[in-house]
């Protein structure tokens, strides 16, 4: 209880912060406040002491409710309805931005998972993606808690830097919505930036992003199968080792795709729609808040450049590949 409270303040804290100034998302405040908790003395003993239970609680399940409530952002029809020449843009993108991250941070010497997890924030959405690629990887909290901060503050970056690259860019709103969609990592990033440039960019730039949202399933899924089958490896290499398997498809998973499918039923009222969309936000705000809690600054210093550069590059990456898209199919 004492960490599912602290978490509950730092969301509190976070949505003070988003509304004093619009142009910082609520979760990329929660992750903030939730590294500046982990090193603020008089809050740092509660945060590594009575609090640290709570805390990871947040960060695992409270991430993965989060997750599944965002596959009601997604009906199948909205992603149709972009056409097949922007479906296969964006998973060009994502392709791109995975695979060419992963390689860079392996080149690096990232350790851990990192090289993953900053992959999978860049090409999907941000920290939403590296929270549900962590818990079906089983990666270290701390390294999810420090991709998690590096990615949302590269997607805080781009809200700054695409608006003022519009009109010498000459995109129009629509091509600029589908650009941010399809180059920044964050939902609540994309909205962000996108209405910099009317409700028409807003629009455009929602639809792609929630696209590039539907593509956790699989990367969940295969991170998890993968996984799965290492570990199983190491059990049947060892003298009596276990032969529980572990699902192939994580629960949430599952949950997010039955949400995206009843999205498109229709049935749901807007109301209902808007509720979710708030929880959701809460939901992935403590659960970020308690990622950030885990980070610790002195351990990240020595590694903090080269994933500092993974990141930035990343985004460079991801924010090239998706300009030429845009160009090339509107």
């Amino acid at each position: 209880m004492p960490g599912l409270a602290l978490a509950a303040c730092g969301v509190a804290a976070a949505w003070t912060v988003h509304r004093l100034l619009p142009a910082v998302p609520m979760l990329t405040a929660a992750v903030v406040l939730g590294v500046v908790a982990a090193h603020l003395p008089g809050v740092r003993g509660l945060v590594r002491g009575a609090a640290s239970r709570g805390l990871s609680v947040a960060g695992k399940r409270l991430m993965r409710t989060g997750v599944v409530l965002l596959g009601l952002e997604l009906g199948l029809a909205d992603v149709l309805g972009l056409g097949w020449a922007t479906v296969g843009m964006v998973l060009v993108v994502v392709a791109a931005t995975f695979f060419g991250t992963l390689w860079a941070g392996r080149r690096l010497g990232l350790p851990g998972d990192q090289p993953l997890l900053v992959a999978a924030g860049s090409s999907i959405c941000g920290a939403s993606a590296i929270g549900a690629v962590g818990d079906a990887r089983g990666s270290d909290e701390r390294d999810v808690a420090a991709c998690a901060a590096l990615v949302t503050l590269c997607g805080t970056l781009a809200i700054l830097v695409l608006p003022l690259l519009q009109d010498p860019l000459g995109l129009d709103a629509v091509r600029f919505g589908r650009w941010v969609g399809a180059g920044v990592h964050d939902v609540g990033q994309v909205v962000a930036a996108a209405q910099t440039a009317g409700p028409a960019a807003l629009g455009e730039a929602v639809l792609v992003k929630l696209m590039r949202v539907a593509l956790l399933a699989p990367l969940v899924t295969a991170v998890a199968v993968t996984t799965a089958r290492g570990r199983r490896g190491d059990r049947d290499a060892r003298p009596g080792g276990g032969t529980r398997r572990p699902a192939p498809v994580p629960l949430f998973v599952a949950g997010f795709l039955a949400m995206i499918a009843l999205r498109t039923t229709g049935v749901l009222p807007d109301a209902v729609l808007g509720a979710a969309a708030t929880v959701r936000e809460l939901l992935l705000a403590a659960a970020l808040f308690g990622l950030g809690s885990a980070v610790h600054v002195p351990s990240m210093a020595r590694t903090g450049g080269r994933t500092a550069l993974l990141g930035l590059g990343s985004w460079a990456v991801v924010a090239g590949v998706s300009y030429a898209g845009v160009l090339l199919v509107t």
